[in-house]
């Protein structure tokens, strides 16, 4: 069927909304409607680092309708509202024992622009165009493996829950699978977007004492402290160590580091307490470290999380749950954009205007 997407044809292009070809969805696939979907970092990365095979049809944060089930689908319906998130086998071990964020193919699945079956379901013009994390969400409809689909409750608005795919899951899941901090406990989100903003709400939710939020835009501090921060540190006009021992009595046990700025990623570590944990989630380069100092005199940890750790199917249902229960307003980061407002709310992401930008793609 012909449908309209947004095309990326070449490293560092604009997205321009084109009319494309999507093919019927094969064995364990289904077709949905897109409602709406997320901008993330992740797909700036993609654009502007080349990540992924061009032309691509980029977008990992969709939700919308079911409208068409392949063959062998069993758990979903037509008409189903679903949240999409990002691809997994099913089938390693590290899949099999609640790890899809590590399977052993995750790489070639979510970046290597082909489905499961190494074929493609988008074309334009008898060229195939590759697709962003097993969905491309940057479209009018997508085609999907059944795995990263999640049914979703029908009661909440569908066009709010597309960054749960990731962003919103992945600083969510770092604090509730990953490190799982003790109530009580202490907890530094290092940035403000919508990952640690979605960390720092998962801290309130897990009882946390102490929620420390650092950032260099007041804003977003500010925002930080309605959704559960105790204190605001701005990175920019105080000493960040200092303050994080002082509010803690000698250090945080665990920190969430978001920015992927390795002078950050440092701080990160030296105001952990010992046998303190430290998690990475953003795009972070070349880091140096004094492995002594930062890490190792202290039994420090520093560990890597992707998408939160999480089980989609699993985790983001509960997700939705903590909303409605207003315990969880990730509302309250979101802005939406018509769709051929594609380029300016990533402009918007990226100078700090829109925490969480999303693309109302349909009604």
């Amino acid at each position: 069927m012909q449908i309209k997407a947004a095309v990326t044809q070449a490293l560092g292009h604009d997205f321009e909304w084109q009319a494309v070809e999507l093919a019927e969805p094969a064995l364990g696939e289904i077709r949905v409607r897109i409602v709406a979907t997320g901008v993330c970092h992740t797909d700036a990365v993609a654009r502007d680092l080349g990540i992924a095979p061009f032309p691509i049809v980029l977008g990992h944060e969709g939700a919308g309708v079911v409208e068409a089930l392949g063959e062998g689908v069993t758990g979903l319906e037509v008409g189903d509202h679903v949240v999409l998130s990002f691809g997994h086998c099913g089938g390693c071990g590290h899949c099999l024992t609640g790890h899809p964020t590590v399977c052993d193919t995750f790489n070639a699945l979510n970046f290597g622009g082909a489905m499961d079956d190494g074929s493609h379901r988008l074309a334009r013009d008898g060229e195939a165009l590759a697709t962003f994390f097993g969905q491309s969400s940057f479209a009018t409809h997508a085609v999907v493996s059944a795995r990263n689909a999640v049914k979703v409750d029908p009661e909440v608005d569908l066009a709010l829950l597309g960054p749960l795919g990731c962003g919103i899951q992945t600083g969510a899941g770092t604090v509730l699978n990953r490190l799982k901090p003790e109530f009580g406990s202490s907890l530094v989100v290092y940035g403000c977007g919508a990952v640690g903003l979605s960390a720092i709400m998962a801290a309130r939710i897990a009882g946390c004492r102490h929620i420390i939020a650092v950032d260099v835009h007041d804003s977003r501090l500010e925002l930080a402290r309605e959704l559960g921060a105790t204190h605001a540190i701005n990175g920019q006009q105080e000493d960040t160590i200092e303050r994080v021992r002082e509010i803690t009595g000698g250090g945080s046990q665990f920190a969430v580091e978001t920015t992927g700025v390795p002078v950050v990623v440092r701080q990160s570590l030296q105001a952990l307490k010992p046998l303190g944990v430290s998690a990475i989630v953003g795009v972070t380069p070349e880091v140096t470290l004094d492995v002594h100092h930062d890490l190792m005199a202290e039994g420090k940890s520093m560990i890597g999380v992707i998408e939160g750790d999480s089980v989609p199917r699993v985790f983001i249902p509960q997700l939705v749950a903590y909303f409605k229960e207003g315990r969880f307003p990730f509302d309250r980061l979101v802005k939406f954009y018509a769709p051929e407002q594609i380029n300016e709310a990533f402009e918007d992401s990226k100078n700090g205007t829109t925490v969480k930008p999303v693309l109302k793609i349909a009604d």
